[in-house]
Formats: structure tokens, sequence, C-alpha cells
């Protein structure tokens, strides 16, 4: 893919700057229900009530989460939606006894991931400057990039995948090593956590853990 340059480049600015201005004059933020619903009053969930999630809906969770920002527009994260029993099965492999039941009665589990190479996609997701100089023979920095920018891109998921509304339950209670050579092995990817996406059973919640306060946990400089 070329980057656009002269003229091109010049139009597909203004329309990205239109389009922005645009979209801050037609929603100046979230209604304090949209941020309810996101974040301030959602809740991790581990129980699960017998409803399906349609493929067209995944799509559309990965089409919003793929907007997220990244480093370098790197892109690391990559996704398994595991639904099928055999694939739930494989995964029960890897995890915390007392994680099986959460993840057996989800409709769908992501396995989150990131790629290791993901710098060798970068002349088509950031076209207009060659940059794989940057990673290629520097593993520990193209690893660390990998893994800060798909942890991202993991949070983003979450958060879109709210919005649509569902309800999801992040998961570290298991072993990357299995998942990986369940999953993955043979190729560049490496799991980084599990997330457990459907529609719950809010009878199993208990009450909402404490927060800090601004004062316990921010300053200025």
């Amino acid at each position: 893919m070329n980057a656009p340059t002269g003229k091109e480049l010049e139009l597909v600015r203004e329309k990205a700057q239109a389009d922005v201005r645009e979209l801050r004059g037609r929603i100046g933020r979230l209604s304090d229900d949209g941020i309810d619903l996101i974040l301030r009053g959602a809740r991790s969930h581990y129980a699960w009530m017998d409803k399906p999630i349609p493929d067209a809906l995944l799509h559309e969770l990965y089409d919003i989460t793929i907007n997220g920002p990244t480093s370098m527009n790197t892109l690391p994260a990559r996704f398994v939606f595991v639904k099928s029993p055999e694939g739930k099965e494989r995964l029960a492999k890897s995890l915390k006894p007392a994680n099986v039941a959460k993840m057996m009665g989800a409709p769908v589990t992501a396995i989150i991931a990131y790629d290791l190479d993901h710098w060798k996609q970068l002349p088509y997701l950031f076209p207009h400057e060659d940059r794989r100089h940057l990673f290629d023979g520097k593993p520990e920095y193209s690893n660390d990039t990998a893994y800060r920018n798909g942890t991202l891109q993991g949070a983003y998921f979450m958060i879109a995948a709210r919005a649509l509304g569902l309800d999801v339950g992040a998961m570290s209670g298991f072993s990357n090593e299995i998942v990986d050579e369940e999953f993955f092995a043979g190729t560049s990817l490496k799991s980084n956590f599990l997330c457990n996406i459907g529609y719950a059973d809010e009878s199993k919640l208990f009450q909402k853990l404490p927060r800090f306060a601004f004062d316990d946990v921010c300053s200025f400089a």
C-alpha cells in the first residue's frame, strides 16, 4: 500500500480533520448512562445466561476495537474466539480449576494474543515511512511494543463489548504456556489474557470492590 503524496495527501488530511470537527460538533461527550455502561457502572462477570452471540456481533466488536490507537499503528493484538466444545476443551487444559466453569459457561471466550512479528506489517499499517528498522533484530523492543499495545487493544476490546451490550469477564488465572502450545504452536503469536464474553447472570454478582480516591493515587507536576 502506497501512502498518498502531494495534493492527494493534502486532501485526505483535510478530510480527516473535517471528520474530527464534525464528530466533536455532533457528540461533545458520552451521556452519564453511556459512561455507566462501559466503565463506571460496569462489572466483571463470571456467570452467564444461555444466550449465544451471533458471529456478526463478534465481527462488529472487532471492527470497533481495531480503531483504538496503538504505537505507530502497529496493531499487534490477535483474537481467537473460542466457542466450539472442542475449542473449550483445549482451552480448559490451561485454566486453574476455579476458572474452568467460568469459561465453560460463557458463550465465547476470547484469547487476547499479540504477534511478535507485528512490525513486518508496517509497510501496510504505517505506509508513509518505513519503520521496520526500529524492530528488525531488536527483539526486546519489538516484544515490549507488542505486549504493551496488545494489552491496550485488549482493554479497547472489553470497552467495545460493553458498548455493544455484551458483558465481559477477563481472566489471568491460566497458563500462558499451555495456551500457546494448544493454539499458537509454530507461530509468532503469544497469549496475553483471556476474556469471557456473553450476557451475564447478574444474580451471581457480589458487591463492587473499593476503588482509590483521586488524591490517593493522583498528583500534579
